[in-house]
């Protein structure tokens, strides 16, 4: 398995600062690999309700994460600001696969880096739909 050299935050057309908390530090002194899955869905979702495309709470379609990936290249801890980048790498009739980069403070090499899809589905049946027009509008100034 190849493993993929660390992105750039240029190559990510959305970034939003995250703080870390002093909870997010493991026993060895820096964030625990789950809270970085945590730091992926907050940018997805965070760009998607600002971008009027996610009703988390009413909305009828629903995104259900089905695949998601890090890569770890060197440790980020509190009290480092997060960094997440987003990007938008694959549209399909109902799916996304969304890429994140996190860099650590001023870094400019992403200290972390993976992928989620997210799978759209109708909030009653759980079957797929077709992406809706508001989440295709928002996700026009993501792809790279």
């Amino acid at each position: 398995m190849d493993r993929p050299l660390p992105l750039k935050r240029a190559d990510f057309p959305h970034v939003l600062a995250i703080t870390t908390r002093w909870m997010d530090n493991d026993v060895y002194g820096h964030v625990n690999n789950v809270v970085y899955y945590s730091f992926f869905d907050t940018v997805v979702n965070r760009y998607l309700i600002e971008h009027g495309a996610l009703d988390f709470a009413n909305g009828p379609t629903i995104g259900l994460v089905v695949e998601t990936k890090c890569n770890y290249f060197q440790p980020i801890a509190f009290p480092d600001t997060v960094h997440a980048g987003l990007r938008v790498v694959h549209q399909g009739t109902s799916s996304v696969r969304y890429e994140v980069g996190l860099f650590r403070n001023d870094d400019k090499t992403a200290s972390a880096q993976g992928h989620f899809v997210h799978v759209y589905v109708d909030r009653t049946t759980n079957r797929p739909v077709p992406l809706p027009e508001p989440l295709k509008k928002a996700l026009a100034g993501l792809h790279r």
